[in-house]
């Protein structure tokens, strides 16, 4: 009787060793591995296995969820992955686990490299005799979807520079949110936009189907009112692969620079029907942002891409 209570609090009790089978992920798709349970001083009836996917910017807090005493991160998703496991004394006891991403997973890593300040990592928690002992983090770079590849592409060729990434809580206007926050990816423009244009944050929606990108732009210099202009397009997975990014995104902030805050808003992007949305200024209810001081990510982002054929008017617009 005695073991088992100083098992529950974690004395002589079992140990946890998570081993992902690989560190890369891409939102949507599974992380697989083992959580590798060691007995311990007398045999344990764990009642639950419990991954939990946290995430973590360093220079600030968070804004979403509750924080980890520890500091390990904020978490946005929890699943069982075993229940009712006894765990002899001293034996090993191996449970397999495939843990699918959310498509709103933060992405932490671009071409390979990870983004400074940004992570996304598995922790794992054993529930014993109803109380929690959770264990170390395991570390995951999440890759974007091959459609977001596409759009940071072009950033890279347009001659953008990577300022730092950010994780809010709260839901977008016009979008729907599996989770309860999202990224914001914050870019300095291109220098002939200097003056005009501060800063673009460009924020990712993904559903296994659907690709929302959301622009926005601080507005500075000759505007009379300032603030901030935002452009909303939503595309399949697929029309996001086939679309000249580069030159969408270059005539978007062309006329974000050039125009006023009296000028009406944006027209819509012919043929694409409802695919196109106009986006409501970003307001109350989203939560602030957790700005993460970081160094610009080298090169062009990724590959090149070169199609045409996109109207100028390619987002839809709303004013700040």
């Amino acid at each position: 009787m005695f073991n088992r209570m100083l098992s529950a609090f974690g004395i002589g009790g079992p140990s946890v060793d998570t081993v992902l089978d690989s560190p890369h992920a891409v939102p949507g798709q599974p992380v697989t591995g083992q959580v590798r349970i060691r007995g311990g001083s007398s045999d344990a009836e764990i009642g639950q296995v419990v991954l939990s996917l946290v995430t973590r910017v360093e220079g600030g807090g968070f804004s979403f969820g509750h924080d980890d005493e520890r500091g390990d991160g904020a978490e946005f998703f929890r699943s069982v992955v075993q229940q009712g496991l006894r765990v002899p004394a001293g034996q090993l006891v191996p449970v397999p686990f495939q843990l699918v991403l959310p498509w709103e997973t933060p992405i932490t890593a671009v071409g390979g490299s990870a983004l400074p300040g940004m992570s996304v990592g598995v922790r794992t928690e054993l529930v014993i005799a109803g109380a929690r002992d959770k264990g170390d983090l395991d570390t995951v770079l999440v890759g974007p979807l091959p459609s977001q590849n596409k759009v940071l592409d072009a950033f890279g060729q347009l001659g953008f520079s990577f300022r730092g990434t950010s994780v809010g809580t709260g839901h977008l206007p016009g979008v729907s949110h599996e989770l309860g926050c999202y990224q914001e990816l914050a870019f300095f423009p291109p220098g002939q936009f200097a003056g005009r244009v501060g800063q673009v944050d460009l924020t990712f929606v993904a559903t296994e189907h659907v690709l929302h990108v959301i622009l926005e732009a601080d507005r500075r210099g000759g505007f009379s009112s300032g603030g901030d202009t935002t452009g909303h397009l939503r595309v399949s997975h697929q029309e996001a692969q086939t679309t000249d990014w580069a030159s969408a995104i270059d005539a978007w902030l062309t006329q974000v620079a050039a125009r006023s805050a009296a000028n009406p808003a944006f027209g819509g992007w012919p043929g694409h029907g409802d695919h196109h949305q106009q986006d409501q200024r970003r307001g109350g209810g989203t939560g602030g942002m957790l700005a993460a001081g970081a160094a610009g990510v080298a090169g062009g982002v990724l590959g090149g891409m070169a199609l045409g054929g996109v109207a100028d008017e390619f987002f839809g617009d709303d004013e700040g």
